[in-house]
């Protein structure tokens, strides 16, 4: 990933007539984000809080250059709104949708990687460039320019962080929520390696859940390619083995999916680790 991807300026929204986009669209103009246009197939014409709408993306791309495209589609219509989204290679597409199948993701995420588009979530609350740009659902007024970059599995850790690390006078300047399915766009490591490369980033913040193995992953790539400082949690130290929390990708099955063992093999990596979000945030230097 880019730098440049999440400071782009002409962002639309897939879905903007639906309660979800037309919230949150407002909410990102206001934010100072730059919407240009928004689709809904059958609706094409209407003006949502003073955005054009339009059928498809392609009708969009002959009046306006298309660099982001968010996404509050519903599930089941989800896979076919990333898919036209990556058909018209726009750069960086954010899916906010929960709820969307496995086996459909598996088929964007092929033709994503195929087509060098980058795709964050689904089942995740966007990013927040503070000061640049809203993407999704993150209140801006929980973050402020700074060189702190966060990425989280967790939305509502997401917001913690970010709000804690404000309050503290901490800036950031990345705030990725990356969501917490099985089968997600972006992962850890693509942040990290965003986060190590961009000279505006000075220390991060990686926020996990028991479940899968991404964090263990994420312990590797930190050890060999990481030099700047990190600092994790990853929640769910009292779950109970077996028990599904919250998402498709917060179920514990066996003890290298534990809390104890993700945080014993980032500290292995030479990270800061805590065991609460608050303790997280006091140790952010």
């Amino acid at each position: 990933m880019r730098k440049e991807l999440f400071t782009a300026k002409n962002v639309i929204v897939q879905g903007i007539t639906g309660s979800h986009g037309a919230f949150h669209t407002a909410t990102m103009r206001a934010s100072g984000t730059h919407i240009v246009a928004g689709t809904s197939p059958n609706k094409a014409g209407q003006v949502i809080d003073g955005v054009p709408v339009y059928a498809t993306i392609h009708a969009i791309q002959q009046d306006h250059q298309v660099d982001i495209s968010v996404i509050f589609v519903p599930a089941p219509f989800a896979k076919d709104a990333m898919i036209e989204a990556i058909e018209a290679k726009v750069p960086l597409i954010i899916c906010i949708t929960e709820g969307v199948p496995v086996h459909d993701m598996l088929e964007v995420k092929k033709q994503a990687e195929q087509s060098n588009v980058t795709i964050i979530g689904p089942n995740c609350p966007g990013v927040l460039v503070p000061g640049i740009n809203k993407l999704g659902i993150i209140p801006a007024s929980m973050g402020t320019p700074g060189r702190v970059g966060i990425v989280s599995r967790s939305g509502t850790l997401t917001y913690e962080a970010a709000a804690g690390l404000t309050a503290r006078g901490i800036g950031q300047r990345y705030i990725i929520g990356i969501g917490g399915d099985r089968i997600q766009g972006t992962n850890f490591i693509d942040c990290l390696r965003l986060f190590e490369e961009d000279d505006e980033v000075s220390s991060i913040v990686l926020i996990g859940e028991i479940g899968g193995s991404s964090e263990q992953h994420a312990a590797d790539y930190i050890k060999s390619h990481v030099s700047k400082p990190v600092y994790a949690y990853i929640a769910g130290h009292s779950a109970p083995i077996g028990i599904q929390l919250g998402h498709a990708g917060a179920i514990l099955g066996g003890e290298g999916e534990t809390a104890a063992s993700k945080t014993e093999a980032l500290q292995q990596a030479g990270v800061t680790t805590s065991i609460s979000i608050v303790t997280l945030i006091e140790s952010v230097k």
